[in-house]
């Protein structure tokens, strides 16, 4: 019997052998965003978890050069933690015995400085304190100017200084924030305060070295992107939302359309496509975990919107639709 013939690509691999169960969701929702970018459709983003530590800057960042991302939101961990890595991969220590772990050997990690993601560490010095020192000079200056930024507005200011360039350790296309920054795509930062980076602007404010009121609001948040959305929103199917886990990071994107509607009474179309990709259940008495049908009871989706659920790990899951979508 002849050998079979040998994928080509990612994509083909895909396509050959993502064939039932949430491999075919898979190609579903790759096939699915693929239709809606051509359709001339932009997506949004939203990315819960640890997945800048899991480096999915490698292929994010390049989905957002070839404008296949054209908003982000996310936590303030998956913010500050894509620049974090940049400046000090190297001093990152993995750790693949992770669930072997003693509350002993935790308290050991705590006391080299090392906070651990899952598999791996970040390292205190080499990473928070050295974008610390150079955060901290943009809030004292924008804060004694009395001037106002969001909290991605103070890294992009600082990624295109260049202030940390002498820093990189990785190569800087591997990196999403300096792809959005350079595309300067929008970026919607929801409960920034519970980040690294947020807990030492508190601290400094709390200190009096700071105005708590140079850091714009969440609530400035959901107004600049109920702005993005009306401007865009009517581009061929509408805006997709692709998201990445639960929480806050899709919850609060997801709820512009049915505030715009029902509070503000616009009349804006509904998310022109949906995906979600968790390793969680989801359920019908969850909100951040609700099945989309789900979401159609909320005025978020209609019952046209094409949907895709993907139950499965997403760092597995997202760079695979990337690369579909970059064929690769």
């Amino acid at each position: 019997m002849p050998n079979a013939q040998k994928p080509k690509s990612v994509s083909d691999f895909l396509e050959t052998h993502y064939r039932h169960f949430n491999a075919a969701a898979l190609v579903d929702a790759a096939k699915g965003y693929e239709k809606h970018l051509k359709s001339g459709g932009p997506m949004l983003l939203a990315m819960a978890g640890a997945m800048s530590t899991a480096e999915l800057g490698i292929s994010l960042a390049e989905m957002i050069r070839q404008g296949k991302v054209h908003a982000i939101s996310c936590t303030g961990a998956n913010l500050e933690e894509d620049i974090f890595n940049l400046v000090a991969h190297e001093h990152y220590v993995r750790i693949p015995n992770y669930r072997d772990l003693t509350a002993q050997d935790e308290r050991r990690l705590l006391d080299k400085h090392l906070n651990r993601v899952t598999d791996t560490c970040i390292p205190e010095e080499e990473a928070i304190r050295r974008i610390e020192k150079a955060v901290l000079e943009e809030w004292v200056s924008a804060s004694e100017k009395k001037e106002r930024f969001f909290p991605h507005e103070f890294l992009f200011r600082i990624l295109k200084s260049g202030k940390l360039k002498e820093y990189y350790q990785i190569p800087p296309e591997h990196s999403w924030m300096i792809a959005a920054a350079e595309k300067n795509i929008p970026v919607f930062v929801p409960g920034w305060e519970d980040s690294t980076l947020g807990n030492i602007f508190a601290a400094r404010a709390i200190e009096g070295r700071l105005n708590p009121l140079t850091m714009k609001s969440g609530i400035e948040y959901m107004i600049s992107l109920s702005e993005w959305y009306q401007k865009d929103c009517r581009k061929g199917p509408g805006i997709g939302f692709f998201q990445i886990g639960g929480g806050i990071s899709g919850d609060f994107p997801i709820c512009v359309v049915p505030m715009l509607n029902q509070d503000l009474l616009k009349n804006v179309p509904f998310w022109g496509y949906f995906c979600q990709i968790s390793d969680s259940t989801t359920s019908y008495g969850s909100y951040s975990g609700a099945v989309p049908n789900e979401k159609i009871t909320w005025g978020k989706l209609d019952s046209t919107t094409p949907k895709y659920i993907i139950e499965s790990d997403a760092s597995i899951v997202a760079p695979l639709i990337f690369a579909y979508l970059l064929g690769w």
